[in-house]
């Protein structure tokens, strides 16, 4: 089996698949997310990005707090990050499954060619739903402002 895979791998052209770009780029995109996560710690409060909204009202927004709450929550610290923002589990599990599924998927594209279209489609239906799951609360409240 891992001659076959092998082959398969071997004829795939990396920069033909817009997919496996995307895919790639994703899953490098949310690798970051966590690392970021994980570097600063929350019981130093010194995260690089501040929220752009508590600077310029002085309210707090629906995110404020989610670095925070990252953090905490890649440290096995779910009761605090859930204070700090009650919607970070929520967006990280997104985040978490979304890494997941570029991996998965990457593997499906390359090892079963035949299924490619039904598998975009699948991940672009999927993705959408758990995404507008994850985000309500984000986009109801930056709708309120529109």
């Amino acid at each position: 089996m891992p001659n076959k895979l092998y082959s398969v791998l071997k004829k795939v052209r990396l920069t033909e698949e817009p997919y496996l770009i995307i895919n790639i780029s994703l899953a490098g995109i949310i690798l970051l997310i966590m690392l970021y996560s994980g570097i600063f710690s929350p019981d130093e409060d010194k995260y690089p990005v501040k929220c752009i909204h508590e600077e310029l009202t002085g309210e707090p927004c629906v995110s404020c707090g989610l670095s925070h709450s990252f953090s905490l929550i890649i440290r096995g610290r779910l009761e605090e990050a859930y204070r700090w923002n009650i919607y970070g589990m929520r967006v990280f599990i997104f985040f978490a499954a979304q890494f997941i599924f570029r991996v998965l998927f990457s593997y499906i594209y390359i090892r079963y060619e035949g299924t490619r279209k039904q598998l975009i489609r699948f991940d672009i239906l999927g993705s959408s739903v758990i995404f507008v799951l994850s985000f309500w609360q984000f986009i109801v409240y930056i709708l309120r402002f529109s």
